[in-house]
């Protein structure tokens, strides 16, 4: 099975050519290419697919073998992937996944995509809907306790549940420690990605992910635009802000007219190789 690894601000994916590859289950692949010592190592697996609806689907898997539905980081390597390997002549394309058609605008530069901006649609507020476990319609900033302490969350979705934490410093938060709690809260029946973020000015911000099925990644796409989200609904932030994660940066910007975010960041080839597995 040939295989190309890719990454977005650190975010690494092993990526595969659904259209000339054929993958029966890509639950336990993802697991298997996932190992960082028995396997390729990454945060996951992503399968581009034929789609009946837009240009090209993305079929997503995290490193635990579950499905995910979006990853901002990951469609950017697709935008990459697809144009780069002349399977698309477009600098706007639309990728089909579990949270809808996005639209990816392509910057190239010497025939290879740079950077990609993503429409990532509007984020999704409504409690019900995150979803997350509340009396409240939104969440924002509601305390919740975690490990012994109290904590204050503002909860959205970007097509996948995203928790906001608001804490003093990102460099010395103990989240290895405390991820894994936010994770399985009850209050979050599907597990949750949390996001725990340190504001340095209304334009910048710093941030560090955990993200369900996976753990700390180095960044977190749909995870920047949550952050964006929860700033200005946190009056925190201005609607565009630069999001520092580990790998990198991202822009992420709120419109206020059309209440969409959109990201722009880089998209990295890492190496390509045959991997032995059959299933």
């Amino acid at each position: 099975m040939e295989f190309v690894k890719m990454e977005g601000c650190g975010n690494d994916y092993v990526y595969v050519n659904g259209f000339n590859t054929k993958i029966d289950n890509p639950n336990e692949l993802s697991k298997i290419v996932s190992d960082r010592h028995f396997g390729i190592g990454s945060d996951g697996l992503i399968v581009i697919n034929p789609s009946e609806v837009a240009d090209f689907k993305m079929s997503m898997y995290n490193a635990d073998g579950s499905e995910g539905k979006m990853c901002g980081n990951g469609i950017r390597c697709v935008a990459k992937y697809v144009y780069d390997y002349k399977m698309i002549d477009k600098e706007v394309i639309t990728v089909e996944t579990l949270a809808g058609i996005k639209t990816l605008k392509l910057n190239v530069e010497n025939g290879k995509v740079k950077t990609v901006r993503v429409n990532m649609g509007s984020p999704i507020i409504n409690a019900k809907d995150v979803p997350v476990i509340s009396d409240k319609e939104k969440v924002i900033n509601e305390p919740v306790v975690i490990d012994g302490k109290e904590y204050g969350i503002t909860c959205v979705s970007m097509g996948n549940p995203h928790a906001v934490v608001f804490v003093d410093s990102t460099a010395d938060f103990p989240l290895e420690q405390i991820g894994p709690h936010f994770e399985n809260h009850e209050r979050f029946p599907r597990r949750t990605n949390t996001e725990f973020v340190e504001v340095v000015s209304p334009e910048y911000v710093k941030m560090r992910v955990w993200e369900r099925g996976t753990g700390e990644t180095l960044a977190c796409g749909t995870g920047c635009c949550a952050t964006a989200a929860a700033c200005v609904l946190n009056g925190k932030t201005g609607r565009k802000v630069t999001v520092e994660v580990l790998g990198g940066a991202l822009t992420i910007e709120w419109d206020e007219k059309t209440n969409h975010i959109f990201m722009t960041g880089p998209a990295e080839f890492v190496f390509d190789g045959e991997l032995e597995y059959e299933g």
